[in-house]
């Protein structure tokens, strides 16, 4: 009998954390276009790349569908990679030496 509870517990607190997500995703991305220094850009835009995995791990755990675990990892490197390649072309005007 403690099985549905727990479940729709669950479901509400999964919701939730896509809804708080979501909505973080949106507000960032007025940095993104706002932004005052390239540095600023850079962050919300790591910070968009962060979410977006969060999304993708949590749509998997509330799915039951284990390949979006993967999605999120590829998204994960992806931005991981992004993120050095555009923070050393800040900061040395060049991306290969």
């Amino acid at each position: 009998m403690a099985e549905p509870t727990y479940l729709a517990w669950m479901d509400t607190v999964l919701f939730a954390g896509l809804a708080l997500a979501a909505g973080l995703t949106l507000l960032v991305s007025y940095r993104v276009i706002r932004g005052p220094t390239v540095p600023d850009r850079v962050v919300a835009l790591d910070t968009i790349g962060t979410n977006v995995v969060a999304i993708a791990a949590l749509y998997a755990i509330w799915s039951q569908q284990g390949y979006f675990v993967g999605v999120s990892l590829v998204l994960a490197i992806i931005g991981f990679i992004s993120t050095i390649t555009v923070a050393r072309y800040v900061t040395e005007g060049d991306i290969i030496e």
